[in-house]
């Protein structure tokens, strides 16, 4: 049996005791004495979050695979076992084994969020691992950052030995042969840094210098230890359908935010939406086939008892198949009480069919992401989406039975005006009004329109990248004009709106799009309080504000400047498949308000067919 890190006394003096115990269904066990590479994965948020992360899921199954590695996991504790961890001397420890942190070869955080940035070093802290990778020894696991922020890894980078830029499932077996050697050889922490850093997609971020002119501005990027290549390659798992996924996904003990199977059926997006970082990103386009989604759809639902299961994707709508594997689902588990999630749907027939099968319209409401309430907005930002679809899918959803729908906006795009805004509030009651058309005796009950609004944030390898951002006061201002205008609807009680923090907006901007100098002011804010800045009960915006200032940062210079079209960005040293050439032309087209296609529609020559894969040789 194992034994706990933590006393019986201190898990009752915990919120959740289920968060730190391990043992969940499925979790692996190995005998550490049988293994030649310990590695802990690290979701740097509360359990409930880094459990229903996916990537982790994948890449936890993948390591365990291997007969040399056990792969274990830890969290961000919580604030109340955090402080007690400080306290008592408690070093972090892994849930499998519950061993300490910083007894492991490898420390593998996973960056889906600029805003976890303190709690990386909350991490790195309570596992008594210098939080500087410069300060670290033989003793210390070697630190490795994996996920989308890794795209921009500069503001972080003196924390973190080891960046992954890319698919998790491509190159981790080169860095675990490498190491083995490395180690049964005996060489210096550094000779392993400089062995890793041969492997295609890996960012050594000690061995790169930058560079500025007097504005503050890079001047160059460069090189400073002979044989690293001056330009880092993504990584992309091309065969979706030959790869490793889960069959048998980890199962808490407790509710966590994503509380299901999650089947991933294609990675990428056709769309090019000039917003979205994860359609550029994760390009080109890749299914995977129906014949390995029903296999793994069947594993996954018996091995975890689950009773719902998600289809991931950026846009399921575009997946060719969507409808085969959707009916074979609802067939194969009809009468087990199995529930069929579909985010990322456009909302049309097939759509509506499936969910009056599957969900109980008395319980859900649809959600639609117009993302702007103008059509020339949407035209701004490539959206591809008319105002006469979206009302012609709420009529659509309003007669199959559903009277609730969720729609998703953004304030602060490049070129917004005050008509634009105004836009929203009025798109908004138009749907209202679509289902007060319906008869009386044939409506179900009265109409909920909710109305959400972020603000919009520019993200590297976005057209948008060379944008500025919105002030935080543009936003609040912007924020109540568009609730006035709410108010003046003639629908006005059938609509709710909601808008996200500008606070953290700000920071969240300067984060996506900043550079190593702001690795002190990360430092600083983190050793005066600063974690769980995601979480709004504990943003503390004035001990941000001071960390910029005392350390002679300017915050203004990351987000409210339109950047030079020469401008040489810090993370242009990342080769992502899809060209700086073309984002600008995107971003020139924006603002002209000229659409481009989608990938299926004709090929707008990005840069990702360098891949070779997916829909770019389809």
């Amino acid at each position: 049996m194992r034994k706990l890190a933590l006393s019986d006394e201190i898990l009752l003096r915990v919120e959740k005791p289920a968060r730190y115990i391990g043992g969940e269904i499925n979790m692996v066990k190995k005998d550490p004495e049988k293994v030649d590479i310990r590695f802990c994965m690290c979701f740097p948020d509360v359990y409930e979050i880094g459990m229903s992360h996916l990537g982790i899921q994948i890449l936890y199954d993948m390591f365990n695979l291997r007969e040399d590695t056990w792969c274990e996991r830890v969290y961000s504790p919580w604030m109340d076992l955090d402080r007690i961890m400080r306290e008592e001397h408690i070093p972090l420890f892994a849930l499998e084994s519950q061993d300490p942190v910083r007894n492991f070869d490898f420390l593998g955080i996973t960056l889906q969020y600029e805003m976890c940035y303190t709690n990386i070093l909350q991490i790195l802290d309570l596992s008594g691992i210098p939080l500087l990778a410069k300060d670290r020894t033989s003793e210390d696991p070697f630190v490795i950052g994996g996920g989308p922020c890794t795209y921009n890894p500069e503001p972080i980078a003196d924390f973190f030995d080891i960046f992954y830029i890319g698919e998790g499932e491509t190159v981790y077996g080169d860095l675990m042969e490498v190491y083995k050697a490395w180690k049964k050889a005996g060489g210096t922490r550094e000779d392993f840094l400089k062995q890793a850093a041969q492997i295609p997609g890996l960012y050594i971020p000690q061995f790169y210098e930058a560079e500025y002119h007097e504005d503050g501005t890079l001047s160059s990027f460069h090189p400073v230890t002979d044989g690293v290549p001056e330009r880092i390659v993504k990584q992309v798992q091309r065969d979706m359908s030959d790869t490793y996924y889960p069959e048998k996904p980890l199962v808490p003990y407790i509710k966590v935010t994503q509380d299901r199977v999650v089947l991933e059926i294609q990675r990428g997006c056709i769309r090019g939406c000039r917003f979205c970082q994860a359609g550029m990103l994760y390009r080109p386009v890749r299914p995977r086939a129906l014949s390995f989604l029903k296999q793994r759809a069947k594993a996954m639902l018996e091995s975890t008892g689950h009773e719902e299961i998600t289809l991931s994707s950026l846009s399921s709508s575009d997946y060719k198949e969507l409808d085969k594997l959707v009916y074979w689902l609802i067939e194969e588990f009809q009468g087990q009480g199995v529930n069929i999630s579909l985010p990322s749907l456009r909302i049309d027939a097939f759509a509506l069919d499936v969910m009056s099968r599957v969900q109980d319209i008395r319980k859900s409401s649809l959600t639609f992401a117009p993302e702007a309430g103008s059509q020339r907005m949407r035209n701004v930002i490539n959206k591809g989406l008319t105002e006469e679809e979206i009302l012609k899918g709420a009529m659509d959803a309003f007669l199959g039975g559903w009277n609730r729908v969720k729609l998703y906006f953004m304030l602060g795009l490049p070129g917004e005006t005050d008509e634009d805004i105004e836009a929203i509030a009025v798109l908004s009651d138009k749907i209202a009004r679509e289902y007060y058309t319906i008869p009386k005796e044939e409506r179900n009950g009265k109409v909920s329109i909710v109305s959400s609004s972020s603000i919009f944030v520019p993200k590297p390898f976005t057209p948008f990248q060379w944008a500025p951002m919105v002030s935080k006061e543009y936003a609040v201002e912007k924020r109540d004009f568009l609730l006035s205008k709410v108010k003046s609807q003639l629908n006005a009680k059938s609509i709710k709106y909601n808008c996200h923090d500008a606070d953290v907006s700000e920071l969240e901007g300067i984060f996506a799009r900043g550079d190593r100098k702001l690795c002190g002011v990360i430092l600083q804010a983190y050793q005066e309080g600063c974690i769980y800045d995601a979480w709004g009960e504990f943003f503390k915006y004035d001990i941000w504000v001071k960390a910029f200032q005392e350390q002679g940062v300017d915050m203004d210079f990351y987000i409210k400047r339109e950047r030079g079209e020469d401008e040489l960005f810090p993370w242009d040293f990342i080769d992502i498949g899809v060209t700086k050439r073309f984002l600008l032309r995107e971003y020139l087209r924006s603002k002209e308000a000229v659409v481009t296609p989608n990938c299926r529609e004709g090929c707008s020559g990005c840069g990702a067919a360098v891949f070779q894969c997916g829909v770019c040789v389809s």
